[in-house]
Order: structure tokens, then C-alpha cells, then sequence
């Protein structure tokens, strides 16, 4: 299940992706099923050896060469062991939310791409999140949730202001939010519930065989509460290449609470 477009990424084969906060390492593994040369970064020990194995998985299947140049690294968001310019397109998908000094991830990653590369950033949507926040606690105040929700006008003027420049911008994963919102009213850990269990079925059924009706469905419910926010930006050449006026005018705000500590996105 993605969540960032390849295609409207550009990725192809030979690029340098980096896919940041990779997590279990969806992104990273379509990147190299497209011939990019991936280096998939998380801060956890066990998504990094997770994603690492299943690389090796996926050579043993001929599902990748066996000199396909995939990395796998742990890393801190805040400094990134890389050069300046390393990466041809980046993904930062549902991470920036969990970090405090999101503006610093973001320098390095603005610092990371190469002039006239692209990026896609993805975060909760803000109308669903809200949801979320007001239903439960426990969703996202433990260690390592999520500390702000962002307004996609406050996630633009960040990512602009680390010298990136917006191009477009849709939602994605209607499905899922209702899902969450059922997550939070029964407590998020409690994955026993019947109703909870038989919604993940459902989201189940739908990522593996992707039936007519659920994608249909999906697509109607992504402008109007899909879960997460997709940004795509580019690093312009030089500073004449700065022009934000790309078509992209999804930049009505939103209400939102006061992010965690009282401090607002």
C-alpha cells in the first residue's frame, strides 16, 4: 500500500531514492522494483533489520538482482549521514509528524536533493488527525507518536522555506481513516475488538486484491477524508527557479488543536 506516486515522483530507473522513516520499507521495495537504487533509513532497529531481510527475500525470489545496490541504514532525521546534493528524489512519508525539530529534518532534506530533484512528503491529513486526537490520548501521546498535526498551508511554508518548491498535492487512503476513528473510540490497542477486526479484513482484502468496489470507493472518499496529505515538491536549479505557482492550491487552513505542549503546527 503507497502512498507517495512514483510516477508523479519521476522515479526511474538508475535514480538514487531515499526513502526516510522507512519503516517496514513499502516505498523502498517499489523503488527497487522500478530499478531506482534505494537507501531505505529508519531510526528503529527492528524496521531496518525488517527491511533488510526482506530485501534478501526478494533477491533469493529473482525478484531483484542479486548486485541490485539497495541500502539499509539507521539514521537520526536531524543528521543524515549523507553528502549535500546524494539523492534524486526523496520520500518522507508519514514521518515529519513524530519528529519535534521537523524544520531541521527538513533543511537536511532540502540539503539531500539535488538541484532539480523531487520529493514527496506525506502526513496525516488534518481533518481526520483532529478526529483521532479528540478520541483518544493514547493514540498519539506515547513515545514516539505523533507531536503536531499539521495545517498542509504550515506544512508548505516549512518545506519552502528549507529552499523547496511545491508542485502539487492530493489525498490518499479514504478507507482508512474510518478505521482509525474506530481504532480510537475502543482504544488503539485494542486490536481484539470484533468490530476492529473485521475493518482490518476488509483494508486487508482491499491492499491484496484491490477489487473494483473498494478502489472505487476509495477514490470517491480520498478528497474528502483521506487519511493522509501528499506533498510534492522540487529543489529548484537556482534562485530564479523559485516560482511556487505550479497549479497547487489546496491551501485553504484548517482547524486544528494546539499541537502536544501547547504548541500549534
Amino acid at each position: 500500500m503507497l502512498t507517495a506516486d512514483f510516477d508523479r515522483l519521476g522515479v526511474v530507473a538508475g535514480d538514487r531514492l531515499l526513502d526516510l522513516g522507512c519503516g517496514f520499507g513499502r516505498h523502498a521495495f517499489e523503488g527497487a522494483r522500478r530499478g531506482a537504487h534505494v537507501v531505505a533509513l529508519d531510526a528503529g532497529a527492528a524496521e531496518v533489520a525488517g527491511v533488510r531481510a526482506t530485501f534478501g527475500v526478494m533477491v533469493e525470489g529473482n525478484e531483484l538482482p542479486g548486485d541490485h545496490p539497495a541500502g539499509v541504514v539507521q539514521g537520526d532525521a536531524l543528521c543524515l549521514p549523507f553528502a549535500d546534493g546524494s539523492f534524486d528524489r526523496i520520500i518522507a512519508s508519514e514521518v515529519l509528524e513524530h519528529i519535534p525539530q521537523d524544520r531541521i529534518a527538513m533543511m537536511e532534506l532540502s540539503r539531500l536533493l539535488r538541484p532539480g530533484g523531487t520529493m514527496a512528503v506525506t502526513v496525516p491529513r488534518c481533518g481526520p488527525e483532529v478526529v483521532n486526537w479528540v478520541l483518544s490520548d493514547e493514540y498519539h501521546d506515547v513515545p514516539g507518536g505523533h507531536v503536531r498535526i499539521y495545517r498542509r498551508t504550515t506544512l508548505r511554508a516549512r518545506l519552502e522555506s528549507a529552499g523547496l518548491v511545491p508542485t502539487g498535492s492530493h489525498h490518499v487512503h479514504g478507507l482508512h481513516s474510518p478505521y482509525w476513528w474506530l481504532r480510537c473510540l475502543v482504544g488503539p490497542s485494542n486490536e481484539t475488538n470484533p468490530l476492529v477486526k473485521t475493518y482490518h479484513r476488509l483494508l486487508v482484502w482491499d491492499i491484496v486484491r484491490a477489487p473494483r468496489l473498494t478502489r472505487i470507493a476509495d477514490r470517491i472518499l480520498n478528497p474528502i477524508m483521506g487519511k493522509s496529505f501528499v506533498l510534492y515538491l522540487y529543489k529548484p536549479l537556482d534562485a530564479s527557479d523559485r516560482s511556487s505557482d505550479h497549479g497547487d492550491r489546496e491551501d485553504v487552513p484548517e482547524a486544528v488543536p494546539g499541537e502536544r505542549r501547547g504548541k500549534a503546527a
